[in-house]
């Protein structure tokens, strides 16, 4: 008698937990986990480190901007990798964008000028701290950014920036500084 009931209370148990959609089964019963319709689809996909018929190549190309950089020279167009400010950039190819706080955002060395306005209107809004620095930069105009601030997105791709023709830097006239 003892037994039969506690075999139909085991059944009544399953019973409800197949019913119960809101909770998911554990090794522990006394421990229901809740359910996460978005944890639950994460889990059904598979990954794999192989491209899909398109090559590395191409996938890497299409994570990179172009930016044009005009200074008394004339223009260099180079592929900036999303995510990369364009003071980093601009060192990764020879451009002479000085940056003498190496990015942290302390001077206003790597001053660019945004030539398109809807370029301009396209970046995030500079920080109080940024908008400090600027003040500081040489040949101020209203698309003024620091290259350090800039960081590379798809919908900046085809950004067009001018350099200064000089920079309010401590250093001797003609010496030009090397990224570290």
């Amino acid at each position: 008698m003892f037994i039969s009931k506690f075999s139909r209370l085991g059944a009544q148990a399953v019973k409800e937990l197949s019913k119960a959609p809101q909770t998911i089964r554990s090794k522990n019963p006394c421990f229901a986990i809740p359910r996460n319709a978005y944890l639950e689809a994460l889990s059904c996909k598979l990954f794999s480190t192989t491209t899909s018929g398109n090559s590395l190549a191409e996938s890497e190309e299409s994570q990179k901007i172009s930016v044009t950089f005009f200074d008394k020279d004339g223009e260099q167009e180079i592929k900036v990798p999303i995510g990369m400010s364009i003071l980093e950039a601009a060192h990764e190819n020879d451009i002479e964008l000085e940056g003498a706080c190496e990015g942290s955002l302390a001077c206003s060395t790597c001053h660019v000028i945004v030539m398109d306005v809807e370029q301009y209107n396209k970046l995030e809004d500079p920080t109080d701290e940024e908008n400090d620095m600027l003040d500081l930069a040489f040949g101020l105009t209203e698309t003024s950014r620091l290259g350090c601030q800039v960081i590379a997105k798809p919908e900046l791709d085809g950004l067009r920036l001018a350099l200064p023709a000089a920079s309010r830097n401590f250093a001797v006239d003609g010496y030009k500084p090397k990224p570290h």
